[in-house]
């Protein structure tokens, strides 16, 4: 993949960028409408296709926020067009990646030494480039480590890079403005914490401590002495991500045990810790050569307050969504229904997120799931598809946690789904939580 040799930096420069973006997608539009004129079968899809390729061109050349946000809707089907989410996928694993004096400017910054001075060995390109960030293969002292790079100018561009890229989210999510704006902070809170690599290194180390025990996930080991604000040292995992470890067959056996140990990971985070690895892209993942999980990004950390858990949580549990007064204070008490709701408005929602909250909580409901049954996924998707063209879902409905909690939940039902993974579900349930009292997140 070519190399970029420069990244902007200065809002008047990522300014630019996006305006220029936003005439080569008007132009776009223009092209579109002029087909359709002389064909008025003209399919959308190429329309989508062009604007796609044009918005993931801009959004890569700037990397950070925006990229980020882009790897965040591809991981919802139903957010976005097929040819959309195609495209935007390339981010979860592959971004371009920056040049080698690039890299050696940002060590000189932070560290005073180019990487050569730092560490025995430093591969100057890249092996992996996504959204905030690319890694590089080093050693020290004969340990082989992971040497992550955080792009030029990424910390300080993403309330600005949110502005900019919030016409654009307006027009493909469909979202109202306010909606928009619950969403579009909630995504800068998480941002700023994961351009952090200071905290993410304390939260990588706390995180891989607490969930050591669990059977089949490992961790690399972190170096906070060769580590700063923009960098992070760890140790190297050998492995392969999801897709390349999917096209090597596995068999059933370790499609079931990465799945129990993906399963365990999330649901013992959110049950036990009530804080939880928020971003499960697949390039967060490594399966190592004994059929390990390996997690190496604890970037994005989402912790669920308990006003949040108890109400969400406790819709899991049949006794609770079966009982409408329950399920309508719960409601209330997450803002999904809210005070000024007429009847008919009320009855509408009850039944609408009902239906939502019965579909994700269907794995608990039995004491093993099979995450390959396509006929949940096809009734999952549909669901998000047909609520995402009603009106009554323009508005801005659930509080803030709901962002990345949904995020987490369905994207870890994913995963699950590609692995066709049958894995237990009684363990670490919501119901011990709920009924042992709140439990501290981790600090």
């Amino acid at each position: 993949m070519k190399e970029q040799k420069s990244i902007p930096t200065s809002k008047t420069q990522r300014s630019a960028k996006f305006v220029k973006t936003g005439l080569q997608v008007g132009g776009n539009y223009i092209k579109y409408y002029s087909k359709k004129l002389f064909n008025p079968e003209h399919p959308r899809e190429a329309l989508n296709e062009d604007n796609a390729a044009d918005i993931y061109a801009s959004l890569s050349e700037l990397k950070g926020s925006a990229l980020k946000v882009a790897q965040m809707l591809s991981m919802d089907k139903n957010m976005l067009p097929r040819a959309y989410v195609n495209k935007f996928t390339q981010s979860q694993y592959n971004a371009p990646p920056l040049s080698g004096p690039l890299v050696v400017r940002t060590f000189t910054r932070h560290f005073g030494k180019s990487p050569e001075q730092i560490y025995d060995r430093f591969d100057i390109r890249s092996t992996h480039a996504a959204s905030i960030g690319q890694v590089h293969r080093a050693e020290l002292n004969g340990r082989q480590l992971a040497v992550k790079i955080q792009y030029p100018g990424v910390g300080d561009s993403i309330s600005s890079d949110l502005r900019l890229v919030k016409p654009f989210a307006f027009r493909l999510l469909g979202m109202s403005e306010k909606e928009l704006n619950v969403y579009m902070q909630e995504v800068e809170e998480r941002l700023l914490e994961e351009t952090d690599y200071e905290l993410e290194v304390r939260r990588s180390q706390e995180f891989s401590q607490a969930c050591s025990h669990l059977d089949h996930v490992v961790f690399p080991k972190y170096y906070p002495e060769l580590s700063g604000p923009r960098v992070i040292t760890m140790g190297w995992l050998e492995g392969l991500h999801l897709k390349e470890f999917l096209q090597t067959n596995p068999s059933q056996e370790v499609r079931d045990r990465l799945g129990q140990a993906l399963w365990d990971f999330y649901n013992f985070q959110q049950h036990e810790l009530r804080a939880v690895h928020a971003d499960p892209h697949p390039g967060n993942f490594l399966i190592t050569p004994e059929g390990n999980l390996g997690v190496i990004d604890f970037g994005c950390i989402k912790e669920l307050p308990d006003e949040f858990y108890r109400p969400f949580f406790s819709l899991i549990l049949s006794d609770v969504l079966q009982d409408r007064e329950k399920t309508l204070r719960a409601f209330r008490e997450l803002e999904m229904i809210l005070p000024q709701d007429s009847p008919a408005e009320i009855e509408f929602y009850y039944q609408a997120y009902r239906e939502m909250i019965g579909l994700f909580a269907r794995p608990y409901a039995t004491s093993e799931f099979d995450f390959s049954n396509a006929s949940f996924f096809e009734e999952l998707y549909g669901y998000g598809e047909r609520i995402s063209k009603m009106p009554e879902f323009k508005q801005a409905r659930g509080v803030k946690h709901f962002i990345y909690v949904n995020r987490t939940n369905f994207g870890l039902y994913t995963i699950l789904h590609d692995l066709k993974a049958k894995v237990r579900t009684d363990r670490y349930r919501p119901a011990a939580a709920l009924n042992n009292g709140s439990t501290s997140p981790v600090q």
